[in-house]
């Protein structure tokens, strides 16, 4: 009988310690994740907007949050999947910079050569001021190709698709064959297979909608309206024109970062700033601008990206060096209400969101 009653206590101690261990690890996972519940949170809200997107984030290459929320077809109300693909818009640029890195690493591009050079063709005046490097960063003061310069070249900031369009001109030359091509190769040789340029008259894999929201109201974005001659559409898919999905481009962000694309010496040239310049996806900040990246150096914990808006589609994507922490965020619909175009409402969740990241036990 004392026999039994022994191990029946030792069996309740067991189960005890079992309880308490089980609740400790519940309490310490719980306090290592101080993120998932605020960004639900706040995904669920609908002031100053609603979010409709899809959300991945990892660190050392282990998915620490992924979440769905919405539909990629709001007229038949079909759910939202990360598989799916999106217009990555602005963050074309990175891609860009890499392909025109490469050749610059061959010696076939000269960064500090004008743009005449590969480009004997452009008849501007202002060809033989304007560099490659500058067209990189931002600093060639090309707002129409087809207009004057708005400053001296490499003596001010402005955005420039237009000068991405170029960079998409120079890599045909010096290459012989289409951006496209190009780019597709590239994709291709890492493995990222759901991406690729965008083309008209074909067929573009699992390309979700993109929608303008105005007044509460969602309404389908038809591209083919929008009125893209061939010639523009070629020049803007530098700049803006490919089709990725968030696991291809967390792999475009784990290869980019890790020495897999670029050589030590041409990586630091693509993520060293020397440029400074405000956007609205990084908080309104003036923040450097280095070949197709934002870089935040000056932010306590220091990242860099890219974010990227139009034809229905808002987005951000960074990557935080020291701690191999990756987030990307996209969603398809934009805001068009006159009140809300201001960037920092269309960037609102994005924003949002990189600071819950930016302030979570992820960078601790």
């Amino acid at each position: 009988m004392n026999y039994i009653f022994k191990i029946s206590i030792l069996i309740i101690a067991l189960f005890i310690i079992s309880c308490n261990n089980k609740n400790k690890d519940a309490s310490e996972k719980e306090l290592k994740d101080d993120y998932s519940a605020r960004i639900d949170s706040l995904i669920e809200t609908t002031s100053p907007r609603l979010f409709n997107g899809v959300i991945l984030i990892t660190k050392e290459g282990k998915t620490k949050y992924s979440r769905e929320y919405g539909y990629s077809n709001f007229e038949d109300k079909i759910p939202i999947s990360i598989e799916q693909t999106f217009r990555i818009m602005s963050n074309s640029k990175q891609i860009t910079a890499v392909l025109i890195l490469n050749e610059v690493e061959k010696g076939k591009i000269d960064l500090q050569s004008s743009i005449s050079t590969y480009l004997p063709n452009l008849k501007q005046d202002w060809a033989n001021k304007v560099t490659v490097h500058q067209l990189l960063n931002m600093s060639s003061g090309i707002v129409d190709i087809e207009k004057s310069l708005i400053f001296e070249p490499g003596k001010g900031y402005r955005y420039s698709n237009p000068g991405y369009g170029l960079l998409g001109r120079i890599l045909e030359n010096i290459t012989g064959i289409t951006y496209i091509q190009a780019a597709n190769n590239l994709f291709k040789e890492l493995g990222m297979n759901n991406s690729y340029c965008y083309e008209f008259d074909k067929t573009n894999s699992n390309l979700i909608n993109g929608y303008w929201l105005k007044d509460g109201k969602v309404d389908l974005v038809e591209f083919d309206s929008i009125g893209f001659s061939k010639q523009e559409w070629k020049d803007f898919i530098p700049a803006g024109g490919i089709i990725s999905n968030v696991h291809d481009l967390n792999i475009w962000d784990t290869y980019l970062h890790n020495g897999k694309i670029l050589s030590p010496a041409y990586y630091q040239m693509m993520v060293t700033p020397s440029n400074r310049g405000p956007h609205a996806a990084f908080n309104n900040d003036t923040i450097g601008y280095a070949y197709g990246l934002r870089v935040h150096d000056r932010h306590q914990i220091n990242h860099l990206g890219h974010g990227g808006r139009g034809f229905g589609f808002a987005s951000i994507k960074f990557y935080i060096p020291e701690k191999d922490v990756d987030v990307i965020i996209w969603e398809n619909v934009y805001s068009s209400n006159p009140d809300f175009m201001v960037a920092d409402v269309i960037y609102y969740f994005e924003n949002e969101i990189r600071k819950i990241i930016l302030s979570s036990t992820l960078v601790k």
